[in-house]
């Protein structure tokens, strides 16, 4: 019985379409699962096949009960749950001081809670939501109790640099250079098409017209400025490495960007259509989006000093280039 978190990132699917990406299922499959009063949100059975889940919902796929005896079967007791759970990759850690620490985080993790998500699901029942990194960074520290605040996110599927404040002032201090655009952020991308370089600049909506998030009017409600920089390192074929500058930092920004310019990074699965076009066809055989945090530069709120750290290429988004280079 599979059960997955609805998460921030999986917003703008329907019900239908997050069992697919979990499961890897066609639509028909996905539709059956439904329809068939086999899958649960928050314990609920749910016939909706267009339904939005809420973020921190748990989707449940449940097997139809086997009555092979009318004596129940004894339930083992489930051991109690102190703490969001993560047993994936350990996040690394590249500097540290007392006012802040730069981590590269691994893909499949994601930065942090946002905060309506943390007021929906409430602190009680917070521990049944899969860890973030803003809940294991306190432990790999050493100061379990010692609440550190993450400036910037960057998505789940994405790896690459994040930095976290460890106090109040720095907090303060790094989110005003955020917003001022003060911080330096480049990122890697494997795109499967060359987009145009230079600068791009739209009006990104939470609903472009199919349901998710893309460029729309100026004067659309809840439009927000977006401004991307893209510099094409080398092609192969139909692919290319990309070089992003971000000038802004909204939600999935360079996702949308390169997909709207017909260069969707390989891997993607929702901004990698035109609106009500078909997606543009992935035979790259990326298991995620491969989008890279490698650059991070600012100035250190408490020294003034100017530091910038790089990271490397993850494993598998090298694996994915070496046989793009080795293709082309």
């Amino acid at each position: 019985m599979p059960t997955f978190a609805f998460e921030r990132e999986d917003r703008q699917l329907t019900l239908a379409a997050f069992l697919r990406r979990k499961l890897s299922l066609s639509w028909s499959q996905a539709k059956t699962l439904i329809e068939t009063d086999k899958v649960f949100i928050n314990g609920q059975k749910c016939r909706q096949v267009d339904q939005r889940p809420k973020i921190g919902a748990q989707i449940e796929v449940r097997e139809p009960a086997q009555h092979t005896s009318s004596r129940p079967r004894p339930v083992a007791p489930r051991p109690e749950r102190t703490a969001p759970v993560y047993e994936g990759p350990t996040p690394k850690i590249v500097y540290l001081d007392g006012d802040l620490v730069v981590v590269d985080k691994p893909a499949g993790l994601t930065t942090m809670r946002d905060r309506e998500e943390a007021e929906e699901f409430g602190a009680g029942k917070r521990k049944f939501l899969p860890a973030t990194l803003a809940d294991l960074l306190p432990g790999l520290l050493g100061e379990p109790n010692h609440k550190v605040t993450a400036v910037h996110r960057i998505d789940r599927d994405t790896s690459g640099l994040v930095v976290f404040a460890r106090n109040r002032p720095t907090a303060q201090k790094l989110e005003d250079d955020f917003r001022a655009h003060r911080l330096e952020r480049r990122y890697l991308a494997l795109t499967r098409g060359v987009p145009p370089e230079g600068r791009l600049e739209s009006y990104l909506v939470r609903d472009r017209g199919d349901g998710r998030r893309g460029s729309g009017s100026e004067s659309a409600e809840g439009a927000q400025k977006a401004v991307s920089y893209f510099h094409v390192q080398q092609t192969f074929g139909d692919y290319a490495l990309v070089e992003c500058r971000l000038e802004t930092g909204r939600t999935h920004q360079v996702r949308i960007h390169l997909g709207e310019a017909g260069a969707p990074l390989c891997g993607e699965k929702i901004y990698d259509r035109p609106l009500h076009g078909k997606p543009v066809p992935d035979e790259s055989g990326a298991t995620r989006q491969l989008l890279h945090a490698a650059v991070l530069g600012l100035t250190h709120p408490t020294t003034g000093q100017t530091l910038k750290w790089e990271s490397e290429l993850p494993t598998d988004m090298q694996r994915v280039l070496d046989r793009l280079i080795a293709n082309s």
